[in-house]
């Protein structure tokens, strides 16, 4: 589960005796690029999370996020790289963080500042040097700690996780948070499920594909609403699943024109969508062929797509059941208060999985090799 600071929401101990690993959302990566780093500002400290748990569940702090942009100088050369690593090992260490997750989600581009251009050069060396970041942090902080990353759920974002490049990847993680939601974002002209089973499925397969063992591989939920304006012309009266949605972003800077959104469980409804999502609530159906709960709002042209716990129900055994996968998370724990209806139901499937297989199921991937490090460099200029 991911912790945010957003939503600082934690159910009753007994609720969370299937959670294994915490990920606190987020440290900037920004402060890893500094020398003599020595502060580590999060909303909460690791202890304070760890006495909400079970004992042995692991807690990670979760690095970088949406819009983080620190990764591509932290990662340029051997210095910078090796001065990354040496400041997440004084964090670990001063925090008390059984490891942590990268997020990084999208090296070599279609971040947040995707619309802005990269050279091929600097792409390739995001691509290269990816790797290497990962390497160089599993080299400080040794084989013990855990190092998860989040990765894209399409296949358009997954620059940098082809299957030359991943095998290099998976040599420095304990396993791969593949981000099976927000398949619809404001990038997108016709509708369809932002955390269906069908684009969920293809998600897998891709990394499947490229060499990432399934029981290194967690499905990722979301326990928020996305919603998106469609266009009146757009079709949408014969079918609202692939119709045409208004303009959802700048074409040029890439930036969001509001036309689409979304909010947690924990959130009140905004005022002005309030109505349109008591009806999507009353009258949502389930697609049976791309797997999703969704509603079409004809008067306010609203598309909603979210995931009921009865679709999380669905979803688990053809999934994760189906492909063998190693584990499950969700973005995030806090967001499913108060009532933590998503939790719920996703922690019943895994029991439910578990009783049928009692041997361990939700494993990481085989121990993490510990990398030798890499030369000091003295001919690349430091751009610290």
């Amino acid at each position: 589960m991911y912790l945010t600071g957003q939503h600082q929401v934690i159910p009753e101990p007994g609720l969370v005796s299937e959670v294994t690993h915490v990920a606190i959302a987020f440290m900037p990566s920004s402060i890893f690029n500094k020398k003599g780093a020595s502060e580590w500002p999060l909303f909460t400290t690791v202890e304070e999370v760890r006495s909400k748990f079970p004992e042995g569940t692991k807690i990670m702090v979760a690095i970088g996020g949406w819009g983080d942009t620190g990764f591509s100088k932290a990662s340029s050369t051997v210095n910078t790289r090796r001065l990354f690593a040496t400041n997440v090992k004084a964090m670990v260490d001063a925090t008390g963080a059984d490891g942590v997750d990268i997020d990084w989600e999208y090296p070599c581009g279609n971040g947040e500042d995707y619309k802005k251009p990269k050279s091929y050069s600097n792409v390739r060396k995001e691509f290269e040097n990816y790797p290497k970041l990962l390497s160089e942090i599993r080299y400080a902080l040794g084989r013990n700690a855990i190092i998860s990353a989040a990765v894209p759920g399409l296949r358009r974002d997954m620059l940098a996780f082809t299957k030359k490049n991943l095998p290099k990847i998976s040599r420095s993680l304990n396993f791969f948070n593949v981000m099976t939601y927000d398949l619809m974002n404001r990038r997108d002209d016709v509708t369809k499920h932002h955390s269906g089973v069908q684009l969920s499925i293809d998600a897998v397969n891709a990394y499947l594909e490229r060499g990432v063992p399934p029981q290194g591989i967690n499905l990722g939920f979301a326990f928020y609403v996305k919603w998106f304006r469609t266009d009146p012309n757009g079709g949408c009266e014969k079918n609202p699943l692939g119709c045409k949605t208004v303009l959802m972003e700048d074409p040029k800077t890439g930036a969001d024109l509001g036309q689409c959104g979304a909010f947690a469980w924990n959130d009140r409804v905004p005022k002005e969508l309030a109505f349109s999502f008591r009806l999507a609530q009353r009258d949502g159906k389930y697609d049976e062929v791309g797997g999703g709960f969704y509603y079409w709002d004809s008067e306010e042209n609203i598309f909603w797509s979210w995931d009921t716990p009865e679709a999380i129900a669905r979803k688990f055994p053809l999934i994760v059941k189906e492909k063998g996968l190693g584990g499950v998370f969700a973005w995030g724990l806090g967001e499913d208060g108060s009532e933590f209806n998503h939790f719920n139901a996703l922690t019943d499937e895994v029991r439910d999985w578990k009783r049928v297989h009692p041997d361990p199921v939700f494993e990481e991937m085989p121990e993490p090799e510990l990398p030798e490090p890499e030369e000091d460099s003295h001919d690349i200029k430091d751009e610290l």
